[in-house]
């Protein structure tokens, strides 16, 4: 019979005082990042996170004394600069919390429970969002594959980030195995048995996205950062059994993976009962979200009206044909029509403009403007000819225009026409 290697009875200082700082640590983010891990958190976070609003601009004005007041609070960035004054306003109470906690428990031989039920919040926030992050990759929807927008842009006016969404949105089998990699990691740590796996599976998963984030300028810095310290903290309590096998050749010894149990039965039952409708609500939920995320702006979603590369051939504005010279910074070069509510306008100088477009296709009208300015707007008629002919007629600005355009064939890119070759005698690196 094996024996499991049991709880130490006895932690020295050192275990005591780093568990007590990073149990309030984890807490206390969980608390400021509930990351909808439970129905309806980021809801209840937007009521009560309202004081920090206000406390943490006050600490960057007061306390650190920052150049600039912190007016932007978390939004689709994770790294403002209101999130960093929370994350070391986070740390600051944490270490005071951990300086008192120490002080009235020096008599606690150990925090084994403890341990045990912060490891299950844990165990349960990481996974919850990685499922999340999973089903949104197996889905397909995290990272687009290149819009005919982006497949004119020059590769050097693209954000770090920019290129690194094209990147792995180009692959739907990329995202196949990012997503399955992610998804394995969130449902191996709901269950006890296979948390050590799972925790080393969120080491490399969350590792990588770490490092994207971090190497592509990616504002989710702090996020992936903080899943990377949890699964390092999961992996504390087999430590010692991790090293021995893998680094000293030594015998590892079964982990004690028996749980910390309520006395009373019902608690229990209640317990295991909540763990699965858990489960099963953040799986079904969160893929019910995806699938009908997928339909409004997947890969595979209706194309908007219009959609397409148009070509300018012939451009009249106000009577008089205007050249297509590279200097000129009023004429059209191309439109692009890749989101539904929205047209790039590329000029001949190169400079793109992007514009609300909202066409009429029974009328055959359409209607933009500037979306910092809406009050005035821009009417247009279409008319389609044969099937790669567009003519456009009416105001621009405040100028009448005469617009001939071809829409182009978005087969013409390699990066699109290229596709996947088993075989290569020669590479292709264009």
């Amino acid at each position: 019979m094996t024996i499991a290697t049991a709880e130490p009875s006895n932690w020295s200082l050192a275990q005591k005082i780093a568990f007590r700082f990073f149990a309030l640590f984890f807490l206390l983010y969980i608390f400021f990042n509930p990351n909808g891990v439970l129905p309806y958190t980021d809801t209840l976070s937007g009521y009560y996170l309202m004081p920090f609003h206000w406390l943490v601009p006050w600490i960057g004005k007061h306390i650190l004394h920052l150049v600039k007041p912190i007016t932007i609070f978390t939004n689709g960035s994770g790294d403002t600069t209101y999130d960093y004054v929370t994350l070391l306003l986070l740390s600051v109470l944490a270490g005071l919390g951990a300086f008192i906690w120490s002080l009235t428990g020096r008599s606690t031989r150990n925090y084994n429970k403890l341990f045990y039920w912060l490891t299950v919040v844990l165990r349960y926030y990481a996974g919850i969002t990685m499922v999340a992050y999973g089903s949104f990759k197996v889905i397909k929807l995290q990272f687009p594959y290149p819009s005919l927008g982006r497949l004119q842009e020059p590769l050097g006016d693209m954000s770090p980030m920019g290129l690194a969404w094209t990147y792995l949105g180009y692959s739907t089998g990329f995202n196949y195995f990012a997503g399955l990699a992610e998804l394995s990691c969130g449902l191996l740590l709901f269950f006890r048995k296979t948390t050590t796996l799972g925790a080393v599976l969120l080491l490399v998963v969350a590792g990588n996205i770490m490092a994207i984030n971090y190497c592509f300028d990616v504002p989710v810095k702090l996020l992936a950062t903080a899943l990377v310290a949890i699964s390092i903290f999961l992996l504390t309590r087999d430590s010692q059994r991790l090293i021995n096998f893998f680094f000293r050749n030594q015998d590892a010894l079964p982990s004690n993976l028996t749980p910390h149990r309520f006395k009373a039965k019902w608690k229990n039952i209640t317990l295991t009962v909540a763990k699965y409708a858990l489960i099963i609500y953040t799986v079904v939920a969160t893929f019910i979200g995806v699938m009908q995320g997928a339909g409004q702006y997947g890969d595979n979603a209706k194309k908007p009206p219009l959609n397409g590369i148009y070509k300018v051939e012939t451009f009249v504005l106000n009577k008089d044909t205007l050249p297509p010279l590279t200097t000129d910074t009023t004429r059209w070069a191309k439109m692009t029509v890749s989101y539904a509510g929205d047209v790039q306008i590329k000029l001949m100088n190169d400079s793109v403009k992007s514009y609300a477009f909202k066409p009429d296709t029974i009328k055959h009208k359409i209607i933009a403007y500037a979306y910092a300015d809406t009050s005035h707007k821009f009417s247009l008629n279409y008319t389609i000819q044969k099937s790669n002919i567009m003519l456009l007629a009416g105001t621009w600005k405040k100028d009448s225009v005469r617009i001939r355009l071809r829409k182009l064939n978005p087969n013409k890119y390699r990066l699109v026409s290229r596709g996947f070759h088993w075989v290569n005698e020669y590479p292709l690196n264009r």
